[in-house]
């Protein structure tokens, strides 16, 4: 799995001093960059090939101001145009958020989904992880 430590700031907690639960997203986005070399190495706009069809997140326990957060990404499933990235994040050694986002190859012209190429199966193969486990906590 790809791993990103995070260092909590401020601005992202909320009135009762946890991180926000819409913290969440933007951290599982930022972690996805390794995912998305790899899918579009130059990470160009201009042709961007990714879509985003939907995310879900759950909260295991609080997280909070002051100590590191990292998230950890892996691909749980590869399909005909789309991947489904599972993600956690760890603090003070626990796990607090488990999320999943699912991916598609996007034609913005056609507005219609494509095939992964082979050339981006082998450059995510590397991520997938085992059927069994789905991730750590499985």
């Amino acid at each position: 799995m790809d791993e990103m430590t995070l260092a909590p700031r401020f601005s992202e907690t909320d009135a009762l001093g946890h991180i926000s639960n819409t913290t969440l997203p933007v951290w599982f986005e930022a972690a996805r960059e390794g995912i998305f070399r790899r899918i579009h190495p130059s990470l160009s706009l201009d042709d961007w090939p990714m879509i985003i069809a939907r995310y879900e997140i759950d909260l295991k326990r609080q997280m909070f101001l002051g100590a590191p957060v990292t998230v950890k990404s892996g691909i749980e499933a590869l399909g005909n145009s789309s991947l489904t990235v599972y993600q956690e994040a760890w603090q003070h050694g626990q796990l607090a958020a488990i999320g999943r986002s699912i991916l598609v190859r996007f034609d913005y012209g056609t507005q219609r989904s494509v095939p992964l190429t082979a050339a981006m199966r082998a450059r995510l193969a590397d991520l997938l992880l085992p059927a069994e486990t789905g991730g750590s906590e499985r």
